[in-house]
């Protein structure tokens, strides 16, 4: 992090921790994990959804279908961005009659989550579609909320939030807050 600029509002463990406290709280409001599915919005939502799928297999010892959902072309600020890339969709199973968990690293304003939920619909009609994050850091343009929170954190519009995962190659698991370049 460079100068004082930047700084870690969670480490690895309470990162771990949170993961683990969402896992539990998807179970017990969906009374386990029947009918499940975790989509992960890109990037690092997949990388979220596989780590918390983990955590409902060590607890339930049943394999929760877990993809990711590509939302490039749902944005409504795609024409503000160079050259979209657009990422993989990659959903195991027809969501259709599911209980659909979106899961996302930060919200912010709602505009990537109203996204993700118009993709969604183009791959089948879910019964339900909640939502899991590792932060809420408030700010909402939209009237969107998660159902399952890893830690709220009050931010000024001005900074930015970070997660930083192992794999994705970042060196540590963290999340940090600040504004400017990230070294």
């Amino acid at each position: 992090m460079k100068g004082r600029r930047w700084r870690r509002i969670l480490d690895h463990l309470e990162i771990d921790r949170a993961v683990k406290r969402i896992a539990f709280e998807i179970l017990e409001r969906n009374k386990g994990p029947r009918d499940l599915v975790l989509v992960g919005i890109p990037t690092p939502g997949p990388i979220l959804a596989e780590r918390i799928r983990r955590h409902m297999e060590n607890v339930e010892g049943v394999r929760v279908p877990t993809g990711s959902l590509d939302i490039t072309f749902y944005r409504d600020d795609i024409d503000a961005r160079p050259r979209p890339m657009p990422k993989s969709t990659a959903i195991p199973v027809d969501v259709t009659g599911k209980t659909v968990i979106l899961v996302d690293d930060v919200l912010y304003t709602g505009r990537t989550v109203r996204a993700a939920l118009d993709a969604l619909m183009d791959h089948g009609r879910p019964s339900k579609v909640q939502l899991a994050v590792l932060v809420d850091r408030g700010h909402r343009e939209l009237p969107i909320r998660a159902d399952f929170v890893g830690r709220n954190i009050p931010t000024g519009r001005h900074e930015e939030v970070h997660v930083l995962l192992t794999e994705r190659g970042d060196k540590v698991d963290e999340v940090i807050i600040g504004e400017g370049e990230i070294s």
